[in-house]
């Protein structure tokens, strides 16, 4: 965290994303024993990424800067809409967590897995506060519909948002990777006929392989997951106008 706070990062504000689709259901056959990966029984790789996430974040958020937690992919909402994860604000970490443990009992999976009206929703908040955020997505695997987000990451680097997406579950991961190099995207969108985006504001974690090989599993994610923000901070810092 020290490298974000030498950017001038003083305080985070977040935006949280939880991947509600149908393949959380058979997504954890490999990594999480065959069980559904929002399995409420034990704790499920959802929760420890809030828990890991938070424990890092949690101490640089302001203290009057609630988090913005949403579900999205249900049966409800599909691919069009997100919904709160609490009627009421979350005003840390451990809220959230709270938060995704009552409305995990009572949803029903859907799709299709879009990040769209995930981006949408958080770029609504950038405008509206007018300050710097960090949106983190907890998903289970790839979009459905690759062009609709691509475009949706492309537009929206004019903003001052970093995206950071955490994958949990079997995967496949390989379109995450792809997005993750800005070259490989911009050269991948070049073929579809999009321009490229304005900064390398993308970051793909699989969950998995950074804690298994990792000895201390919280700092082992937080560092991944949130390794690219100083540079991004910087670039948005310079180039973008924003409250920070």
């Amino acid at each position: 965290m020290s490298a974000i706070r030498q950017q001038g990062v003083e305080t985070c504000n977040v935006i949280f994303a939880i991947d509600y689709t149908l393949s959380n259901s058979t997504n954890g056959s490999k990594t999480f024993g065959g069980k559904s990966l929002h399995e409420l029984s034990c704790v499920n790789p959802y929760q420890k990424v809030i828990t890991a996430i938070g424990e890092t974040i949690d101490p640089m958020r302001g203290e009057n800067e609630n988090i913005h937690a949403f579900g999205f992919g249900d049966n409800e909402v599909k691919d069009k809409h997100v919904f709160p994860l609490s009627p009421e604000p979350c005003s840390s970490f451990y809220d959230i967590l709270c938060a995704y443990n009552t409305k995990t009992k009572h949803v029903k999976f859907g799709g299709p897995t879009s990040f769209v009206p995930v981006i949408t929703e958080a770029i609504r908040i950038v405008k509206e506060t007018g300050k710097y955020h960090i949106l983190i997505i907890v998903a289970d695997g790839e979009v459905t519909e690759e062009r609709n987000s691509l475009q949706a990451i492309i537009e929206f680097s004019d903003y001052a948002l970093s995206i950071v997406v955490i994958g949990v579950g079997d995967g496949p991961w390989e379109l995450m990777k792809e997005w993750d190099d800005l070259e490989n995207f911009n050269n991948k969108v070049a073929v579809k006929g999009l321009s490229a985006r304005r900064f390398d504001n993308f970051q793909s974690v699989n969950y998995h392989k950074i804690t298994h090989e990792a000895n201390n599993t919280v700092v082992a994610l937080a560092l991944a997951a949130l390794m690219e923000i100083p540079d991004q901070y910087k670039f948005i810092k310079e180039n973008i106008l924003v409250n920070i």
